[in-house]
């Protein structure tokens, strides 16, 4: 009943990754002092959003 599903394990992963995408984009938009929302950003920004509808909140 409290075990955690393997699909979610999939998703946590999945929603990890993506993040981890957007955080690395930030850190070299920062470098590169970009200080506007770029295409890329959005595109990341929606994957995240995206995963995470598979991901309970207490795992995020």
């Amino acid at each position: 009943m409290f075990g955690r599903k393997n699909s979610n394990n999939d998703a946590v992963t999945a929603h990890k990754a993506a993040k981890q995408a957007l955080h690395d984009n930030q850190r070299a938009e920062q470098a590169a002092g970009i200080r506007e929302e770029t295409d890329t950003y959005r595109e990341l920004n929606a994957a995240v959003n995206e995963t995470e509808k598979h991901v309970p909140w207490y795992r995020r």
